[in-house]
C-alpha cells in the first residue's frame, strides 16, 4: 500500500503570517476613518459664511458703516485703552471713527478720512492736535487678514487626529493696532488644533520597550486596546510591531484627539 507524504513548506508560514499582519492595518485604517467621518459634525459641506472664499480684485462696497466695525459692548470703556496724546494713526481701532464710504482696489493702499472718538486726543507728525486725520490701509476686509493679525477661539471638544481632519467654528478678533474693512470680529471656520500634552517621544518610546504588555496604549488614554494587546502579549508580536509603525508616523495618537507637543 502507498502511502502519500505532505512535505510542509516554511514560506507557507510565513505568507501567512504577512497576509495577517497586512489584513489588520487595513483594518485598523478603515476603522478610524469610518469613526472619524461619522464622528465628524460637518459631513458634506460647510456653512456658506465659513468657506475659504477667495478675494475678490476689487471692493466695491459703497457704504461700510463704521459703526459696524465694533460692537455696542466694546464701545463701552474704550477709553481706558487709548493714549492720549499719542500719534493719530497710530490710534487703536476701537479709538477712531472712520468713514470707509469709499471704492478700494482690493490688496492696494487706500486712504480714509478719521476722527478720533469722544475724549480721545491725538496729535499729527508735525506736533499739533488734530480733530481729522487720513488713515492709509491695505484695502481688504477683516476676515481677509493674514492670521497673525488676529486671534480665535480655540476648541477642546473636536478630534485633532481624525480621518477626515474635523473643524470647528471659532469667533475671531483683530488685533487692536490692525485696521481693516467691515466687523473686527468675525467667525471663522479652522481646522481642530490643541494639544492634552502627550509627548509623541514617549509614546513611541514605550511602544518599543514595553508595547507588548499595552503601555504605548495605556500612555495615551486607549484602554480597551491597551487591555487587548496586554492579555495578547502585544498579538504575538504582531500588534506590537505595527503599533510602532502606527505611533512613529504619527497615526496613532492620544484618544481625546488632541495634537503631540
Amino acid at each position: 500500500m502507498a502511502t502519500s507524504c505532505h512535505i510542509w513548506r516554511p514560506d507557507r508560514g510565513r505568507a501567512f503570517k504577512l497576509y495577517m499582519i497586512v489584513t489588520i492595518v487595513i483594518l485598523d485604517l478603515s476603522l478610524q476613518c469610518v469613526n472619524g467621518y461619522l464622528s465628524s459634525p460637518h459631513v458634506g459641506q460647510d456653512p456658506l459664511y465659513t468657506r475659504d472664499a477667495q478675494p475678490s480684485p476689487v471692493i466695491t462696497s459703497a457704504v461700510i458703516p463704521a459703526a459696524a466695525s465694533m460692537s455696542p459692548a466694546d464701545e463701552e470703556g474704550y477709553t481706558s485703552k487709548c493714549p492720549s496724546g499719542g500719534l493719530c494713526h497710530r490710534l487703536p481701532a476701537d479709538c477712531i471713527q472712520c468713514n470707509y464710504q469709499h471704492n478700494c482696489t482690493y490688496g492696494k493702499a487706500a486712504s480714509f478720512t478719521c476722527k478720533p472718538k469722544k475724549g480721545v486726543h491725538c496729535i499729527g507728525e508735525t506736533g499739533q492736535q488734530l480733530t481729522n486725520f487720513s488713515l492709509s490701509i491695505i484695502c481688504q476686509f477683516c476676515w481677509q487678514l493674514d492670521p497673525s493679525q488676529y486671534r480665535c477661539s480655540n476648541s477642546t471638544n473636536c478630534m485633532t487626529v481624525s480621518c477626515p481632519r474635523e473643524r470647528y467654528n471659532a469667533t475671531c478678533n483683530v488685533l487692536d493696532h490692525v485696521h481693516c474693512l467691515g466687523r473686527r470680529r468675525f467667525p471663522k471656520r479652522l481646522f481642530c488644533n490643541w494639544t492634552g500634552g502627550y509627548k509623541w517621544s514617549t509614546a513611541l518610546a514605550l511602544s518599543v520597550t514595553l508595547g507588548g504588555f499595552g503601555a504605548d496604549r495605556f500612555y495615551l488614554g486607549q484602554w480597551r486596546e491597551g487591555l487587548g494587546k496586554l492579555f495578547s502579549f502585544g498579538g504575538l508580536g504582531i500588534w506590537t510591531l505595527i503599533d510602532v509603525l502606527l505611533i512613529g508616523v504619527g497615526y496613532i495618537g492620544p484618544a481625546d484627539g488632541s495634537l503631540y507637543i
